[in-house]
């Protein structure tokens, strides 16, 4: 591995492990084992290198939910690219809220707005079988609200073990899932 990836894949570790609040260089060099110079020649400095290791989170993310959905009903592969987005961030709760609090900040990455243009894809492809109830714009919005409900719970239990350490329960999970989608359908697939 090169030194950039190394230093990438550092920062990603360190986001994991520690979120974005104890983020710094320091940790980062220490971990890929380089000097601060050499983070800063390859990055220009921490905003630098925190917006590339986010463009590869949100490129891992983007893989693990192009491969996730195996569907042919419209309704299905929603379902489970809505349970990938949720997984995606009870595996890795602190790199997610990284991950949301840099689109929050108005960061232009490439990779979200591909996963959320999936997310509309799917939608739309509802909407052409005349099974959405509500215009697709309206739909989208309660499924990525519902999805990023479900993923904050398990963010903030990782990030408030001492309230919730075992993280949500999944019937709240599921509830919120089924609520969004059955809102938004006007017929579903058997489960």
């Amino acid at each position: 591995m090169d030194t950039k990836s190394t230093l990438l894949a550092a920062a990603l570790k360190v986001l994991e492990q520690e979120g974005q609040a104890q983020f710094s260089t320091r940790a980062v060099c220490a971990m890929a084992n380089v000097t601060a110079p050499t983070l800063y020649h390859h990055f220009g400095n921490i905003d630098g290198l925190l917006s590339a290791a986010m463009a590869v989170a949100f490129e891992q993310f983007l893989v693990s939910k192009k491969a996730a959905t195996q569907a042919h009903d419209p309704v299905v592969a929603l379902r489970e690219g809505w349970d990938n987005y949720v997984r995606f961030a009870a595996a890795r709760p602190r790199l997610y809220a990284a991950m949301m609090a840099r689109v929050l900040q108005g960061a232009v990455i490439p990779a979200a707005a591909q996963a959320h243009a999936l997310l509309v894809d799917r939608i739309t492809a509802i909407a052409a079988e005349g099974r959405l109830s509500m215009p697709v714009e309206a739909a989208t919005h309660v499924v990525w609200a519902s999805a990023n409900s479900a993923a904050l719970l398990y963010a903030t239990a990782a990030l408030q073990v001492a309230t919730e350490p075992q993280g949500p329960n999944s019937d709240v999970i599921a509830r919120l899932r089924n609520s969004a989608i059955q809102s938004i359908c006007t017929s579903l697939p058997a489960e």
